[in-house]
């Protein structure tokens, strides 16, 4: 059990059947009347993100949440199958899992996979990605003005902005957290 004056960031612990992650901590001892802990939590689940008063004794269970790299296999369906490297099992994962940055994760890419008790929560692709462009309108030479992107078609089927002078089979480095990109690969 830890209790509310345990309170550090990172934490974790369950309320209520949900599991909660310590966002920001403030032990506040008022002239008057009794001492409380003033947390800002967030669902681990979820990601809601809730501000509340705790009494300094009050009793938590602990929350283990466990987070392992797996490599994405291949999918079937609304399946995404994802292999542990230490036993070598393969995992099924729903698509309503999968996040809006999953869309620039290929196959054999390492994802970090959360779980809570056996049940799996979040997969979070690699911050940054190197993909291939495979469809673009070719840039004009001499067109230099200034942040003008077009769109193109990553080797995932995602479609983002990209510069100009960026071509087909040009491999380029994403921001999985934003979709935005970042610069041309060398080689």
């Amino acid at each position: 059990m830890i209790t509310a004056s345990d309170f550090r960031n990172g934490v974790t612990f369950e309320m209520d059947g949900q599991v909660m992650q310590v966002v920001e901590f403030q032990h506040v001892k008022p002239g008057k009347g009794a001492a409380f802990v003033r947390t800002k939590m967030k669902n681990v689940i979820t990601g809601a993100v809730t501000e509340t008063s705790f009494n300094p004794t009050a009793k938590f269970e602990p929350a283990y949440v466990e987070r392992r790299d797996m490599e994405y296999s291949y999918s079937d369906g609304d399946l995404y199958y994802f292999m542990d490297g230490e036993t070598y099992d393969l995992v099924p994962i729903g698509a309503d899992t999968l996040g809006d940055n999953f869309r620039f994760v290929k196959e054999n890419m390492v994802c970090k996979i959360s779980s809570y008790k056996g049940k799996i929560f979040a997969v979070d692709p690699p911050t940054f990605v190197e993909l291939e462009v495979t469809e673009t309108d070719p840039g004009f030479r001499g067109d230099t003005a200034t942040n003008v992107t077009k769109p193109a078609t990553l080797e995932t089927g995602t479609e983002i902005k990209v510069p100009l002078f960026i071509n087909p089979g040009d491999k380029i480095k994403i921001d999985t957290r934003t979709g935005e990109y970042l610069e041309r690969c060398k080689g």
